[in-house]
């Protein structure tokens, strides 16, 4: 049984941190900030994986045309370096003996050869992924303004999952995960930590957080 439907906005993020994807499969409608200025050492760009060496963060570097009055729309993807290259070796070092990684390898790793011009373009056709991968059905609309914080008819998730913040409110059961026994479990990093090492019960693990409670 889904819990209580919600209007919620959230702002983009790269492969999301758990608590994110719980907290939109409460959502009635999920939008996606279309309109705020970029924000440096977010989940805008980053995410984090569980690696050999604990938690490990993966960051896209990208282009502020506007400087620090560039809206998130308008950020771009740099391919300076070849990030994706060292995105993708780092997921497959860190996942490559998780149960279900070679389930979902091949569809994720098509993002990794793709290059997309936008940060929000790439971070919502790959959360719509990561959705389907979820069985979930539930669509994402950008936000056609920006969103105030004040906006009683949405809340507002843009600013609650950070990874200077450990949402420590939030009860996150623990899982088997791959170098566990050697750092110990480690909550809420990326979904797809969860989606390969939990596999169809992933879906399941969401939907028993209580992640509105916490706001």
């Amino acid at each position: 049984m889904m819990k209580e439907l919600l209007q919620t906005v959230f702002s983009t993020a790269y492969l999301p941190p758990i608590g994110y994807l719980a907290s939109m499969l409460e959502s009635k409608k999920i939008f996606i900030e279309n309109d705020e200025h970029y924000t440096k050492q977010t989940y805008r760009n980053r995410c984090l994986i569980y690696t050999a060496n604990g938690s490990f963060p993966l960051s896209i570097p990208v282009v502020r045309v506007n400087g620090n009055h560039t809206k998130i729309r308008d950020i771009e993807i740099s391919y300076f370096e070849n990030w994706q290259q060292h995105h993708w070796r780092s997921i497959v070092s860190a996942y490559n003996q998780s149960p279900f990684f070679l389930y979902y390898m091949d569809d994720l790793e098509v993002f990794y050869k793709r290059k997309f011009k936008f940060l929000l373009d790439f971070n919502m056709q790959l959360t719509e992924h990561v959705l389907d991968c979820l069985d979930l059905n539930q669509k994402i609309t950008l936000t056609e303004k920006y969103i105030e914080n004040n906006d009683l008819l949405y809340l507002d998730m843009r600013n609650q999952f950070s990874p200077k913040k450990k949402n420590t409110d939030i009860l996150f059961p623990e899982y088997v995960q791959v170098f566990g026994e050697k750092h110990g479990f480690i909550p809420n990093l990326s979904i797809i930590d969860l989606l390969f090492n939990e596999g169809p019960n992933a879906l399941g693990y969401l939907e028993a957080l209580n992640v509105r409670t916490c706001y």
